[in-house]
């Protein structure tokens, strides 16, 4: 589960930092966090247009273990898109629960084909299944993309009259790396009474060895004992938050300015990561979606499969295999996998580049990279972080079809300027240098 854990690799505000310290003796509270921390999800959620009581929230220690009260209070059997979150799928398995994936759109990842979806849970009822579940995502992980409202108004329809239950995973929803070009609408403003809201903190306000995640129910009779029957499988099988992580999620929730402070330079820093590696990509001869949110790229090298081959990459695991050797040890190699890990076709010659990784071991590197990036405006960012020139005798990453030449990553930064140029000589190495 390498890459189950939302991360955008970046050192916490000092404020959450004390937060944490100062609850280090308290004791633990209850199932679903208590009412301090229940009250900032709430606030949390209307601030973004989402009227909600505390009554509604619940929290839990990381994603996967709302996820897995979710499916066990639900029961039937489980939608996802494919491809998806690599965590998302783990959950029904453990209880038990069948799993069918539901191609994406050419446009976007994080929600099904509406007419896919109404094909699939046709096909698995005719078969003696029961689908409940659908969880589609708004701000996807592994695609980096942001699905059109009106593709996620025809998905929830689609689910709505199928009578399934919408988990809306909105973990990045506040990493748009343009919020003024990226229109994000949450499920639950389209269909209120049938869609349970999940965001993993992790994403953008705490880090991942601080595991928290909150989660919203609708305010109805139906989502009242759906919230009640999820908190008592926490309370049975999911310990408590532990209380200096639920302090510091209550405290990020309330998004004091150093927390908007940080997530907002690191949204620069990743976009301009993002950019960068798909500058790399589509350099090699890859198909990448322009990302929109988060900290990954998702590329599909299918149209290189005849030289792939001819190095022995056939399949989605040969392909993960040959980057992370290409890359070498250390914390690079975590930034590729292949799509086989996040639900795709084992067939296919695709992979997740998360970007993360990219800034090293952690420490002063990332400490510098996120303090240069909050010093830069949001243009400046966005044209630092491509690889500075290479060394001598080292094959060029050259610059995708069409873009500008950008600047040389700042002196700071030379763990990233040194991880794109190994990335994209891995990839020229496995496709003879194609182009």
């Amino acid at each position: 589960m390498r890459h189950a854990v939302p991360d955008a690799g970046l050192p916490p505000p000092a404020e959450l930092v004390d937060d944490f310290a100062r609850s280090a003796a308290a004791a633990p509270g209850p199932p679903g966090g208590g009412p301090e921390l229940r009250a900032a999800a709430a606030g949390y959620w209307h601030r973004r247009g989402l009227a909600t009581d505390p009554g509604q929230t619940t929290a839990a220690p990381g994603g996967p273990a709302l996820l897995l009260a979710l499916v066990a209070a639900v029961g039937g059997e489980v939608l996802l898109p494919r491809p998806s979150a690599s965590w998302y799928a783990a959950q029904p398995v453990i209880l038990g629960h069948a799993v069918h994936r539901v191609p994406t759109t050419a446009e976007s990842g994080g929600a099904p084909d509406p007419v896919a979806l109404l094909e699939t849970v046709r096909r698995v009822r005719a078969e003696g299944g029961d689908p409940r579940l659908l969880v589609l995502s708004v701000a996807d992980d592994p695609t980096g993309t942001v699905p059109p409202p009106e593709l996620v108004h025809e998905v929830c329809e689609a689910a709505a009259g199928e009578g399934l239950l919408v988990v809306s995973d909105e973990t990045y929803r506040d990493t748009l790396h343009d919020p003024h070009a990226t229109v994000l609408v949450s499920p639950a403003e389209m269909l209120p009474d049938d869609v349970v809201v999940l965001a993993d903190l992790g994403g953008s306000l705490t880090p991942p060895g601080w595991p928290a995640a909150v989660a919203r129910f609708p305010a109805t009779r139906t989502g009242a004992m759906l919230h009640d029957t999820a908190l008592a499988v926490l309370g049975t099988a999911v310990p408590p938050l532990p209380p200096p992580v639920e302090a510091a999620a209550a405290a990020a929730l309330a998004e004091p300015p150093a927390v908007t402070g940080r997530l907002a330079a690191g949204v620069r820093l990743h976009a301009a990561l993002t950019a960068a590696v798909r500058d790399v990509l589509i350099a090699a001869g890859a198909l990448v979606r322009p990302p929109q949110a988060g900290y990954h790229v998702y590329a599909d090298l299918e149209a290189l499969r005849p030289e792939l081959a001819r190095r022995g990459v056939v399949d989605a695991v040969d392909l993960e295999d040959a980057v992370v050797r290409a890359l070498g040890p250390g914390a690079r190699a975590r930034a590729v996998g292949g799509a086989q890990r996040f639900g795709d076709d084992l067939t296919a010659l695709r992979l997740r580049v998360a970007t993360a990784p990219l800034l090293g071991e952690g420490g002063g590197a990332h400490a510098a990279a996120l303090a240069s990036a909050r010093a830069r405006p949001p243009a400046a960012a966005a044209t630092t972080l491509t690889p500075a020139a290479p060394a001598p005798g080292a094959p060029a990453t050259p610059t995708a079809p069409g873009a500008e030449p950008r600047e040389p990553a700042p002196a700071e930064w030379p763990q990233v300027a040194d991880a794109l140029r190994s990335l994209g000589s891995a990839l020229t190495e496995l496709t003879g240098g194609r182009r």
